[in-house]
């Protein structure tokens, strides 16, 4: 019910907004899915374990093969991280 309230009251925009700059996002990925939120990315080894972090817009952040560095980016950008699974 507190959800169904939340949302009543929340323009898209402001739902679209919400944690931006606070909250980061960070999962685990596979080469293939690399170019849709990285185009600038070059091929990647498909063996590769791969970090992304992302804001919680959905914005890519960070992409790399060190899943620790993903944290310490968002340190660095002040956000609190989640992970997605």
């Amino acid at each position: 019910m507190l959800l169904r309230e939340a949302n009543a009251r929340l323009t898209q925009t402001e739902l679209a907004h919400l944690g931006s700059g606070e909250v980061g996002y960070i999962r685990k990925m596979r080469s293939e899915e690399v170019s849709r939120c990285f185009p600038e990315a070059p091929d990647i080894d498909p063996s590769l374990d791969l970090w992304a972090l992302f804001g919680a817009d959905g914005t890519p952040i960070l992409l790399t093969d060190n899943r620790s560095s993903t944290f310490y980016k968002a340190a660095e950008d002040d956000l609190k991280t989640v992970s997605l699974h």
